[in-house]
This record gives C-alpha cells, structure tokens and sequence, in this order.
C-alpha cells in the first residue's frame, strides 16, 4: 500500500522492506520527502516529473508528511529519516564492494565526512567527491568524473531544492544505481553538528533540536504548516 498526497506516492512501509524495493530498481531516486521538498516539487515541473517518476521512491522524512497521511487517512507506518537511509546504503556498499561518490557541501565538510566514513567503515569504497560550490547549468567536468570512476551510489548534499535540480537533470546520464539527496548529513557525518537526542527524534521533534542550534533554518519551517494547510484543503475540497 501507498500513501497519495497530491500527485505524490509516498513509501509509507517500514525501513526493511524500503530496502527490499530499492534492490529491485535499476535506476532510483530517494527522495527525502519532508513539506520543503515536496512543495518544491510542486512549484517546479522538472522536479515534480522526476519526483512522481517510475524512478523514484518518496520516503516520509519529516513530521509535516508523517501528519499529511494522517490527514488523507493512508498514514505511514513510520517516519523514515533521509540520514539512515543514507547509513544503511553506505553499509551496504561497504559489505558489496560499491563505489559511493559524495557531491557536495564546503570541500572541508566532504573531505572530512569522506575520512570519517573511511574510519567508520575500513573496507568502504569511495570512489570520489567533490564540493557542492558550481554551476548546475555548467558542470561538464564533475559529470565527466562521475562518469569515469563509475560509482553505485551518489549521496547530493546541495540542500533543497538544488540537489534534486542536480539529480533530476543528471540522473538519465550518470551511470550511478541510487540517487539521494542527503541535505546536512555531510555536516553531521563531518562532525560540524549532532543529531537530536534519541528522544526528541522519537518524538518527532527533531526539527526544533535543529533550529535550536541552526536558529537560521526558522524560515524553512514555515514549509511545514503550509504543505499542511494545503493538504487540508485539497481534502475538503474534493469532498
């Protein structure tokens, strides 16, 4: 079963069988579908085609989606946060011998998360990186590269919405397995912040644990009540 919000299917099962499904796809996008991203979608026809793609896979990163399929009477089984995805996938590769690329932050945050990878996990392959700080529309050389050292997974930090932009124009071209957005996971993998305590993440809370200490992302949270709002309204009005 699916949840449907608007034009999007959100993965609405379990971690476990998340993983399951990405195994049968050649190519996937995995989308960390929090209210930002997916509101972004809706204002961006590029982004909305890959993102509602056979391609994709939406999963419910973020308390606003989690209470959105509440309102549609499809609820998720459970919030599925981009950053553990993003570890489940680097352990897999660890243990299959992938290649992982990592696109983009500072050149300091992906040359540091690229050693703390290597020490979390000694046998991981990462075949590249490089910082997030270039033209979308101009990028020849980093695609080339991509393309030569050939990896299974490319992680995008960027943040929303320029590294879905990336993927969505670049996707079709690179030869990589799995796609996925990972906004700051570089900057907590790096060490430059800490996730929320086990508590607040279990309560949904993440969120305020984050602007708390980033207080700059409190603009970006109005993105929740509105794709909220507008969720509401797209019930009633189809009643």
């Amino acid at each position: 079963m699916k949840t449907k919000i608007f034009q999007y299917v959100i993965f609405n099962e379990n971690i476990d069988e998340l993983f399951k499904l990405i195994s049968n796809f050649k190519k996937v996008h995995i989308i960390s579908g929090n209210p930002e991203v997916l509101l972004n979608g809706l204002q961006n026809n590029m982004l909305l085609d890959n993102f509602t793609s056979e391609k994709s896979i939406i999963i419910p990163d973020g308390i606003g989606t989690v209470i959105c399929s509440k309102i549609v009477k499809q609820p998720v089984s459970q919030k599925i946060a981009g950053i553990e995805v993003m570890d489940r996938i680097v352990k897999r590769c660890e243990k299959e011998n992938q290649g992982v690329y990592l696109l983009g932050s500072t050149k300091e945050t992906v040359d540091m998360c690229n050693i703390n990878l290597r020490t979390k996990y000694r046998n991981l392959n990462i075949v590249g990186s490089h910082d997030g700080y270039f033209n979308l529309d101009d990028c020849e050389e980093i695609i080339k590269e991509i393309e030569k050292v050939n990896p299974q997974v490319l992680f995008v930090a960027m943040g929303c919405p320029r590294q879905e932009i990336f993927i969505s124009k670049y996707m079709d071209r690179l030869p990589c397995k799995i796609f996925m957005g990972v906004g700051g996971s570089f900057d907590i993998i790096a060490g430059n912040v800490k996730r929320a305590p086990k508590w607040m993440i279990n309560l949904g809370m993440e969120w305020l644990y984050r602007v708390s200490k980033e207080p700059f992302r409190i603009k970006r949270l109005s993105s929740i009540p509105e794709f909220i709002l507008m969720v509401i309204k797209e019930k009633y009005k189809s009643k």
